[in-house]
């Protein structure tokens, strides 16, 4: 028994040792999407100034596909010593456990939650040739025309897709789903006029709406967007309920030890409050949030259950 007592002493004054030193290896910051959309955005602006901090290297690691899910079943089947972290938007961990019939992972069990990083709300845009000024314009539309208004998104699952699912069951209208490979497809053919309308990423369209290609109608937040301070939000403009905001965040493989999960964890809140990250990031339209673990975990739950019942009402399914 002295033995063992001994040995677990032992074992437990090394753990304690080894999150002192952390990080002593190169750490990978596992996005599941491809470069240069929001999420990559985000890895990519806290990972040089970790890299500074720590004096080790913090890599980005590309691994899309699956909408999401190649990149975070990776990450839940690394080892849970704070070398490898997944940096994601909501939908593997509140939308696509809702969309696909199996996953390989449980998002409510698999995952230490470190932070919320950013979040952003979406705008409803039209082209700027569109012939509808305002939501109430896109509402009489719909119902005078069911399932004839195309909504475009990023794709089967995303923010924007779920969005117009939501906007469309609290008006009690039904358009019609254009899913893209990504943003930037959907971006161009919404400026070409070849689709009717799309609840966008703010920080994604703002360069558009600025140059006169979108016209923005309305914003999906409790409150005006800083970026945006002229187009109401949804509730001002008639529609309530359909309050939702797009989200990054830091997850890293369940069982983490706490000392390196405290560690890790100011660590990025650190590097996302860099003046130059912030600035970047709020110029854009995000909204900083910087969240604590147990604040995550709690958020979490909650949109999971609200993202669940919108995809059961839709009866929404990718598989």
């Amino acid at each position: 028994m002295k033995k063992m007592v001994g040995a677990a002493a032992l074992l437990l004054a090394a753990l304690g040792a080894s999150a002192q030193n952390w990080p002593e290896k190169p750490v990978t910051l596992v996005v599941p999407f491809p470069p240069g959309g929001s999420t990559d955005q985000v890895a990519r602006a806290v990972g040089p100034r970790l890299t500074e901090k720590f004096k080790q290297s913090f890599l980005v690691d590309n691994k899309p596909g699956a909408t999401g899910t190649i990149g975070a079943t990776f990450v839940q089947r690394a080892p849970a010593d704070g070398y490898t972290f997944l940096v994601t938007s909501l939908g593997p961990l509140v939308i696509v456990p809702h969309l696909l019939k199996s996953l390989p992972y449980d998002p409510t069990k698999d995952f230490d939650f470190i932070t919320v990083a950013v979040q952003s709300p979406n705008v409803l845009v039209v082209p700027a040739a569109s012939p509808h000024k305002s939501v109430a314009d896109v509402v009489a539309h719909l119902k005078a025309n069911p399932n004839k208004m195309s909504f475009a998104s990023a794709g089967n699952g995303s923010s924007d897709h779920l969005t117009a699912e939501l906007f469309w069951q609290q008006t009690g209208t039904q358009g019609v789903h254009i899913p893209y490979k990504g943003g930037a497809p959907a971006h161009t053919d919404l400026i070409g006029n070849q689709v009717d309308a799309s609840f966008q990423n703010v920080n994604s369209v703002i360069q558009y709406i600025k140059a006169g290609k979108m016209r923005p109608l309305a914003i999906t937040s409790p409150k005006r967007s800083a970026v945006l301070p002229d187009v109401p939000t949804l509730a001002e403009a008639g529609v309530k309920n359909v309050e939702v905001a797009s989200w990054q965040a830091i997850v890293a493989p369940k069982g983490l030890p706490p000392a390196v999960r405290q560690k890790a964890h100011a660590a990025f809140v650190e590097a996302l409050n860099d003046p130059k990250v912030k600035d970047q990031f709020v110029s854009i339209g995000f909204e900083m949030v910087t969240n604590t673990p147990e604040e995550f975990a709690a958020f979490q739950r909650k949109e999971y259950d609200r993202w669940k019942t919108v995809i059961q009402n839709g009866k929404i399914t990718i598989d």
